[in-house]
């Protein structure tokens, strides 16, 4: 029963008894009898203003409740001028504007926090209490070329990308950094927030390929050069002596120093060799930025198997195409392209011991380029270092070839990858941009 009811009751009881005891002790004296039943008159008189006093307060508080569970901020009351009622009015108003006040910062706060996330340029991957993805950012779609509608929802191990296998082990707090490809490197962090009472995880991804990419680049270019700048230093004034004393022909006129003279002539051979070795090198450093034009990457392949079909044959090599068209025009720097491709299938012939075939297949729709091959494939540890600078798997490897590649192919913005497939075929695949 509710308050209200219960103190109607109390007074109409009361007042009844009243009645009751005044009809039987006045009735004999009808002016004490006509006194009480006005005094009884009055006190439900009374009863009644202190019911509505007492009344309105409650309705307020019920009307503040209602609002309160609406979460409606904005209802306030006026002051009544009853001193009870207006403090018990004053410090609802208090609440409900310091409710509003926090509800407008929190909006705000959480609209930054969303505007933040959104804008970020580090991948943001928010999980829910199951650890399923309940949230990603622009970043992360770009990182993972997956669409928010294709990872909302889903566990990570569930989806098909190299990143996602190395989150499930991170621990919060934790952070690693991977390579993919052998050329892409990202870092992944793992950490926590508590919503409601209970830790949520969210995943940040940011790629660190550009930043390595140009630390490295530095690194080993300053070597490089300062390589380069000592051994022609040396080679240059010993290749004159040599020269020289070959060409003294007073030096040579007795006999039993012919051995001598083929020595120093293998010597100054062996100079030009360690030269252009450092050209190599050089090469590397000095790559220009592509001077692009609109270039057949069909004739451009065709010319490149030209180029290498000699020694494949003496290797038993054999060339396969799948072209869907006899021309595909691309914007490249055909010389520096020519190059990365001459590199693809001189390590894809080295690959093969002997008796092999290398397959070129182009799509033109998505303007992807596989370049494979049967040979012995990739190992695990040589997979973890591919396009590393001076890194070679082969045993007079100068771990030149497939850096070249890589800065050919970064230079021009094409994505690409090199891996051995479970079925054994080794395949260079390259994403051609418009």
């Amino acid at each position: 029963m509710k308050l209200r009811n219960k103190f109607l009751l109390f007074v109409v009881i009361i007042h009844l008894v009243a009645l009751v005891l005044s009809f039987f002790i006045f009735s004999n004296n009808k002016i004490l009898f006509i006194a009480s039943e006005i005094l009884i008159i009055i006190s439900v008189f009374i009863c009644w203003q202190l019911y509505q006093e007492l009344l309105r307060p409650i309705n307020m508080l019920m009307q503040g409740t209602e609002a309160i569970k609406d979460r409606d901020f904005n209802v306030k009351f006026v002051e009544t001028g009853k001193y009870e009622v207006d403090q018990l009015i004053k410090v609802y108003n208090e609440m409900i504007d310091g409710l509003r006040t926090e509800r407008t910062k929190q909006e705000q706060q959480h609209f930054f926090l969303e505007k933040l996330i959104h804008t970020s340029p580090t991948g943001i991957m928010i999980l829910d209490y199951d650890n399923n993805i309940q949230q990603v950012n622009p970043k992360v779609e770009e990182l993972l070329g997956l669409g928010e509608t294709t990872l909302k929802g889903k566990a990570i191990d569930s989806i098909g990308h190299p990143l996602m296998q190395y989150i499930p082990a991170l621990q919060s707090g934790d952070s690693k950094t991977v390579t993919i490809n052998g050329v892409n490197t990202y870092k992944l962090q793992k950490s926590h927030f508590i919503d409601r009472g209970f830790p949520r995880h969210f995943i940040m991804m940011e790629e660190l390929t550009a930043e390595i990419l140009a630390a490295e680049k530095k690194a080993y270019g300053k070597v490089i050069r300062m390589m380069a700048h000592e051994v022609n230093n040396t080679i240059g004034p010993v290749n004159s002596i040599l020269q020289t004393t070959i060409k003294n022909q007073s030096l040579w006129q007795n006999t039993g120093l012919e051995t001598l003279q083929d020595a120093l002539k293998i010597a100054m051979e062996r100079n030009h060799n360690l030269n252009s070795f450092m050209r190599n090198f050089a090469d590397v450093v000095r790559l220009p930025a592509p001077a692009r034009k609109n270039v057949d990457l069909v004739r451009l392949l065709r010319s490149t198997v030209t180029l290498m079909k000699l020694r494949a044959g003496e290797k038993q090599i054999d060339f396969e195409f799948d072209f869907k068209t006899e021309s595909f025009f691309i914007h490249a720097d055909e010389q520096q392209l020519e190059q990365a491709l001459i590199n693809i299938v001189k390590n894809a012939m080295e690959a093969i011991d002997a008796a092999g075939k290398i397959s070129f297949a182009l799509n033109t729709h998505t303007r992807e380029l596989v370049i494979s091959d049967n040979g012995k494939g990739i190992s695990d540890e040589a997979y973890t270092q591919l396009f590393s600078p001076f890194f070679s798997s082969k045993k007079d490897g100068q771990g030149i070839g497939l850096t070249v590649i890589r800065e050919i192919l970064i230079s021009h913005g094409y994505d690409f990858a090199l891996k051995t497939n479970a079925d054994g075929i080794t395949a260079f695949w390259i994403h051609l941009l418009t």
